[in-house]
């Protein structure tokens, strides 16, 4: 729509400037001042300044009384103002009020996360989860181009399912009409079958793990993607992995960089995200892990983040005095914000601090066979600039279906892909064992009947072929990209274990 009076999105108004037009959303702010209110209205693509001077009487009378997320209709000419947000303000000259807005209970004040969880239906408005989940939504586009352009197939695979594709102890039953099924883990299973019939597939979509887990990288329901390639060994499907990040990186990027700037996110740590990526075997990881090297400079970190939360929380008293005495509107809004960013940076790093002595004693004490903890994982990825592939994992300690190396049968050709900063595995993927006889020993060393897969192990005798493939975790990968340590905050309604509300 274009002309005068026009109805606009705030991300479009710079190229109204000098005409007059119409936003419609809610009020995300107010300031007054004398005989002028400043309106900030968000619309779900941006903020705009609004300015309701006392000459425009009958919008001045209702932007006074105008209360927090009141839906409202506002008419206005647009003017170049760099200092505004996007560079241009309204001049209002019309104000309808379509619903007044009560005691909105999310405000400029501190709240704790569990509050904020508890009124998630309300805090997805707030400025931190609209640039979340706009990086989000760059993250799955991104997947889908990535594999669309690359000769992929999207299947959609089953979410109810009769066994396990990883942990038995992770699955969530269900009953079907009378016969116990359970919530998929993934649709890696099923995808198989599917890349036999067409080469080159990924589903996408929902999986679920009855983990009783309370850590940060941890959601009971969560997003992820699969590719599946016939005719492809671990090598070829790492490469997959590691241009498919690139390209996702690059996309939030092009797309999102005032995202991440608001979200705090050093965007220098993102621009080192090109391949090729490190490469390094368990093997390899554990004595890493074990190294007094390792030691030494994981002891010296918590010296120093020790000294960086005493001088947090000196920053924290110095502002609550400040507020204490700050006179206007402004510097008690933008004081109190500060406060509860300081708050939970605090708490944040505190918790950190008390389990990182433990960790160090768990990396000096790991031992060959075990499976890398989420620990082990954060002190990996913080030795590197850029993800790193950790390669052959005991074969005790993984998937059945995974194969089984020929140089070396106790471990599998498989990989984790750890994301830098102690951000830990967003990837993990495998060539899968083609051989039958060798995926019907794996599955009942791990406590599976072979017949509950017979159409899965059918797979092996009619055409069987080198392939392989990965899961990528949405939910984590989007964590990493805007330097979130709550894997919670990156899905619209989060589900972990004692939260299904709202």
């Amino acid at each position: 729509m274009t002309g005068d009076n026009s109805k606009v999105a705030i991300r479009d108004l710079k190229g109204y400037a000098g005409k007059t037009v119409r936003l419609q959303g809610w009020l995300h702010g107010k300031r007054t001042g004398g005989k002028v209110v400043f309106l900030v209205v968000r619309d779900g693509t941006g903020l705009c300044q609004c300015v309701v001077e006392a000459v425009a009487a009958d919008a001045f009378a209702l932007a006074t009384d105008l209360t927090q997320e009141s839906s409202l209709v506002v008419t206005g000419l647009v003017r170049v103002d760099e200092r505004s947000p996007g560079g241009v303000e309204l001049a209002v000259s019309g104000l309808d009020v379509l619903q007044t807005a009560q005691d909105y209970p999310i405000t400029r004040k501190a709240h704790g996360i569990d509050f904020l969880m508890d009124h998630r239906h309300l805090w997805l408005r707030s400025q931190r989860p609209v640039a979340l989940l706009r990086v989000r939504h760059t993250v799955i586009k991104a997947i889908r181009d990535f594999f669309d352009s690359n000769g992929f197939t999207l299947m959609d695979m089953p979410v109810l399912v009769p066994g396990a594709g990883e942990d038995r102890q992770s699955l969530f039953p269900v009953d079907y009409f009378g016969e116990k099924l359970f919530l998929t883990q993934t649709g890696q299973l099923y995808l198989e079958s599917a890349c036999m019939a067409m080469g080159k597939v990924y589903c996408f979509g929902p999986t679920f793990r009855a983990e009783k887990s309370k850590t940060r990288r941890h959601l009971t329901e969560f997003w992820m993607v699969e590719p599946e390639v016939a005719f492809a060994d671990v090598t070829e499907v790492m490469e997959l992995a590691e241009d498919m990040i690139c390209d996702i990186v690059a996309a939030v990027l092009a797309r999102n960089r005032a995202d991440l700037e608001f979200l705090g996110r050093d965007i220098a740590a993102l621009e080192k995200i090109v391949k090729p990526f490190p490469r390094m075997t368990y093997t390899e990881a554990g004595e890493l892990l074990r190294s007094a090297d390792l030691r030494r400079k994981l002891e010296l970190e918590l010296a120093q983040e020790t000294v960086r939360l005493q001088g947090l929380m000196a920053d924290l008293a110095a502002a609550e005095e400040s507020l204490k005495v700050a006179k206007k509107g402004w510097q008690q809004e933008k004081l109190e914000l500060r406060i509860r960013e300081l708050r939970e940076e605090i708490q944040e790093l505190d918790q950190e601090l008390r389990v990182r002595p433990d960790h160090i004693r768990l990396a000096q004490s790991f031992a060959w066979g075990e499976d890398l903890g989420g620990s082990d994982e954060t002190i990996v990825s913080r030795q590197f600039e850029r993800p790193v592939f950790v390669t052959d994992y005991p074969r005790v300690a993984k998937a059945f279906y995974m194969k089984v190396s020929p140089a070396d049968p106790r471990v599998v050709k498989n990989f984790d892909m750890l994301a830098p900063g102690g951000y830990g595995e967003i990837i993990g993927g495998s060539q899968r064992e083609e051989n039958p006889d060798v995926i019907e020993e794996s599955m009942k060393a791990k406590g599976l009947q072979p017949e509950d897969y017979a159409w899965y192990l059918d797979l092996r005798r009619y055409g069987s072929v080198p392939h392989g493939g990965f899961g990528l975790g949405v939910e984590r990968t989007v964590a990493w990209l805007c330097g979130i340590r709550h894997v919670r905050e990156t899905i619209p309604f989060p589900r972990t274990m004692g939260r299904v509300y709202p």
